[in-house]
């Protein structure tokens, strides 16, 4: 006799895999297969609206509710999802779910990606142990691949961390792929003009996708400790040394006034409004919002907690975690998780009467001045496109906005911030200690500084 409350139970836990690793609809059939298959209780209901959250459209959801009211209708594609998800094959894959170690394939990533009007999909899969490559497709069309990529990983199977291997490898080969589609390295092929076909790389993926420190850069903490400010000495002007510039910020932009440029002299420089680099008026910054330090010949900005924060401008796309906040024009935004559904059905059955929902990786929240939260827009599937004229946050009053300013992705696991050619940029907040280059752009409140290296601009 199958113990259905048992199953139902492994059911939810491997739908909630399902959808960690990137097969929604699997999830959903799975869900209104168990659903439907046993007594229409609180047990069966909850899975029906799980399913329904994951995806409020699914023909399949829609026919397990059907079933368990007793609404009569065609249900074939329903009975096949029972079928299927049989009780030995949801126990197979709740052990699978559990192996601490893999030998047939892992789950692979799945999005899509939004390039010049058109939806192009991304998909990344493991063949295992057994035959161990990754492959990449690009699809077009709704279903026409015309890009593929291919490693094989035969040299690496005998690694004691051969799952965290493939795994990175994984998320690297289709974060390659998403990247080179917005460089518009496959425009040619997308355009008729060329054959795509499949590539075999044999070189690791070469992935410019950076992640601003959230800690001390280890490098930067290898060189030396970090300079401390000298005591004072009581000298006169003309007695006291003058320490060399080694740095320059110039203003870009300033609404309360100031000088043009930055000169401090030494190794480093408080960014703040009673601090060498000292932005009087600045209304939003702090006394002691930042430090720069002169290091080895090399220049690193610190965050120093309590005030606003610095911004960096974005040279490439950036991973963000949640929680990270980004400006763009003069909105402060900041990315978060979606909250945890609690929409199931209460004892009558009845379901809490809301908007429909699409499924979602994570959403966009505007902060305004004093902190209140202002919009809050979540991503259709796994993307977000912010501008002033196109997009799902769409700031038409901002001049510093450009029209497609930036888009934020969840690709292979992680959110992704990339700047769609702006004029005026994107900046990201940082935590700890950053390493800064000739031409950086900084931002404190609404006062945009550019790094200037005398020795590299010479």
């Amino acid at each position: 006799m199958t113990d259905t409350a048992g199953v139902r139970a492994q059911a939810a836990r491997v739908a909630k895999w399902l959808v960690d690793k990137g097969h929604p609809d699997d999830a959903v059939v799975l869900l209104a297969a168990w659903a439907a298959a046993g007594p229409n209780d609180s047990e069966g209901q909850q899975l029906l609206a799980e399913a329904l959250r994951i995806d409020p459209s699914a023909p399949v959801a829609q026919m397990a509710f059907e079933r368990m009211e007793g609404v009569p209708g065609n249900h074939a594609a329903l009975d096949a999802a029972i079928a299927r998800f049989e009780p030995g094959e949801v126990a197979r894959l709740d052990a699978e779910m559990r192996r601490p170690t893999f030998r047939r394939a892992q789950m692979g990533f799945n999005n899509n990606i939004t390039y010049h009007e058109q939806v192009f999909h991304v998909q990344t899969e493991d063949s295992g142990l057994d035959a161990p490559h990754i492959i990449t497709h690009l699809f077009a069309d709704g279903g026409r691949v015309i890009k593929s990529h291919k490693r094989n990983y035969d040299a690496e199977v005998g690694r004691p961390d051969v799952a965290e291997f493939v795994r990175s490898l994984m998320k690297a080969q289709h974060l390659e792929m998403c990247m080179w589609l917005r460089e518009g390295r496959f425009d040619p092929i997308i355009a008729g003009r060329e054959v795509g076909g499949i590539a075999l790389f044999t070189e690791p993926p070469n992935v410019d996708i950076k992640k601003l420190a959230k800690k001390k850069a280890e490098a930067a903490a290898a060189d030396q400790p970090p300079p401390q400010p000298s005591p004072a000495v009581a000298l006169t002007p003309s007695q006291a040394p003058l320490a060399p510039v080694r740095f320059r910020l110039l203003v870009l932009r300033s609404l309360w006034g100031g000088p043009e440029c930055y000169e401090p002299h030494g190794d480093q420089g408080i960014i703040g409004t009673t601090g060498e680099i000292s932005l009087d008026g600045e209304v939003f910054c702090h006394p002691s919002e930042a430090i720069v330090s002169w290091r080895s010949g090399r220049l690193y900005l610190e965050d120093l907690e309590g005030g606003n924060g610095v911004f960096l401008r974005i040279r490439t796309p950036v991973e963000l975690e949640l929680g990270d906040q980004f400006v763009v024009g003069d909105q402060l935004l900041m990315v978060e998780k979606n909250p945890t559904a609690d929409d199931g059905p209460d004892p009558a059955p009845t379901y809490f009467y809301s908007s429909p929902k699409w499924p979602s990786s994570f959403r966009i929240v505007q902060v305004f001045e004093g902190g209140a939260p202002g919009a809050c827009v979540v991503a259709r599937g796994d993307t977000l496109q912010v501008g002033s004229a196109v997009g799902d946050l769409v700031f038409p009053d901002d001049p510093l906005v450009s029209a497609q300013h930036c888009v934020v992705e969840e690709q292979a696991g992680s959110v992704v911030l990339t700047d769609l050619a702006s004029r005026t940029g994107v900046f990201v907040r940082i935590h700890g200690e950053q390493e800064l280059v000739h031409g950086d752009e900084l931002m404190v409140g609404r006062t945009r500084l550019v790094v200037h290296l005398p020795a590299v601009a010479a």
